[in-house]
């Protein structure tokens, strides 16, 4: 065994915690579908024995209380088979998430409020952990942008589902007329990447502004300049932060999201589906949504690129949007 160990030569990067944290952590994520998939056999196996049961002297309360163990286990089944499918590169890391409502003013600002309520509420169900990186509220209601960072085992590749055009339309409770209205957000969804990636990034192509820090209710507003928004002049690409008090955390936080967002172009341009991944983006409107939310004059919330539907629109804005990821990634392998 002396000498075995003696032999033995192990990576340079497990002199590296971060890089052995990382390691330890997919471990406990594999791990974590061995055994749920294990509970899975484990349930079929009593199902079918409750079964066999019923078939030899049937009994009505074992019957309904079979029924309702099969709707569970329909249920974990159709989440354990979500995870299968999340295994590209990035799936499994940290999602940036960013609303941006269209033209329409308050009324696409309080629809961007709704989808921001209902991601949070998604995230809290699946016991993710959401930060606000950047937060502007609108001029009488609602959200003129913001920025999370939603932490969790495969946030990513759950919330790239996500990536495009959300419409609402309803009687708009901003119009004294009550009359119907149609609204546009635009959701942009990107992998978290850190100082693990290599972007460079010359000082010359960057613009740099600060400004205060704003936020609903109060939150993170201060007397100093130490919101940051970086914007990268070849790309055109825009990040912002304020969710520090400090400006130079702010700048450090900026800067990791912009390496996010310039490495997604790389992802894109790899790929050769830059209209697909950005969710064919061309502008905040009409024929470029993916999804469509009806309020009036019925109840409805229609995926435009698989046909998924619900008539339950409240409960999906209260963040019940497992449904359409689910459906979203399987069209991708079908």
């Amino acid at each position: 065994m002396q000498e075995l160990e003696e032999t033995m030569t192990f990576p340079d990067f497990w002199d590296d915690s971060q890089n052995a944290q990382k390691v330890i952590s997919e471990l406990n994520a594999l791990k974590a579908i061995v055994e749920e998939y294990n509970d899975l056999v484990d349930i079929q196996e009593n199902l079918e024995m409750t079964l066999e049961l019923i078939k030899e002297e049937p009994d009505e309360e074992l019957q309904e209380e079979l029924g309702s163990e099969l709707k569970e286990y329909t249920s974990k089944l159709a989440d354990f088979e979500l995870q299968m499918l999340l295994s590209e590169e990035y799936d499994k890391r940290n999602a940036i998430l960013e609303l941006h409502p269209g033209a329409g003013g308050t009324e696409s600002q309080d629809w961007g409020s709704i989808l921001l309520r209902m991601y949070q509420r998604w995230a809290d169900k699946r016991g993710f952990k959401v930060e606000t990186l950047d937060y502007l509220p609108g001029d009488e209601a609602g959200i003129k942008s913001v920025t999370l960072l939603i932490k969790g085992h495969n946030a990513y590749g759950y919330l790239k589902a996500e990536k495009g055009v959300h419409r609402l339309v309803r009687i708009s409770p901003f119009d004294s007329a009550g009359r119907r209205h149609t609204s546009f957000v635009s959701c942009e969804v990107m992998p978290e990447f850190t100082d693990e990636i290599e972007i460079e990034i010359r000082t010359e192509d960057l613009k740099i502004d600060t400004y205060r820090a704003t936020g609903a209710g109060g939150q993170h507003i201060n007397t100093t300049d130490s919101a940051v928004r970086i914007t990268h002049l070849p790309t055109n690409s825009v990040v912002t932060c304020q969710s520090e008090r400090s400006q130079i955390k702010n700048r450090e936080q900026a800067m990791k999201l912009l390496k996010s967002k310039l490495y997604q172009l790389k992802i894109e341009e790899k790929e050769a589906q830059l209209l697909e991944i950005r969710g064919e983006q061309k502008e905040i409107g009409w024929g470029s949504q993916i999804r469509s939310y009806v309020f009036h004059p019925y109840s409805m919330v229609k995926d435009h690129r698989t046909g998924e539907e619900s008539g339950n629109v409240n409960g999906v804005v209260d963040g019940d949007i497992d449904p359409f990821i689910h459906a979203y990634l399987r069209s991708r392998i079908e």
